[in-house]
């Protein structure tokens, strides 16, 4: 990115994986965002998301409890329609299972595969808050 200014986004993380939260949560606190929930399950999602309200939600699509991250963002999205949300996955089968719902067209979620590079993260993030 260009020495420009960038604005700082709150962003909510849900990562399954302790280590990887904290890699996530490391990077985007060191580009200047700030990080304003993290959990390793979905389980409080929609009440975190009520009480928070971030500018992005990104959550891990295989998380704990028999629920995945396209469970916890159909539950945002049918309270928020806006919201944005990023789905960070190594399952590439995600995009398909999302397009097959109608809930999905014309919001602002994305899928990011995994392995990903944190400058890929940090821009996916930045270009769906600014998605219109």
């Amino acid at each position: 990115m260009t020495k420009r200014e960038r604005k700082q986004l709150n962003i909510m993380i849900i990562e399954d994986e302790q280590d990887i939260l904290l890699l996530y949560k490391d990077y985007l606190l060191s580009r200047g965002h700030k990080i304003v929930a993290t959990s390793t399950t979905a389980n409080e999602i929609l009440s975190d998301y009520d009480r928070i309200q971030p500018d992005v939600a990104m959550i891990d699509y295989k998380l704990p409890n028999n629920k995945n991250g396209i469970d916890a963002a159909i539950q945002i999205l049918d309270k928020y329609p806006s919201a944005a949300i990023l789905i960070v996955t190594a399952y590439e089968t995600v995009n398909k299972e999302i397009a097959k719902r109608s809930l999905f067209d014309n919001k602002r979620v994305e899928v990011l595969i995994k392995p990903l590079r944190l400058a890929q993260l940090e821009t996916s993030i930045v270009e769906i808050v600014n998605k219109k």
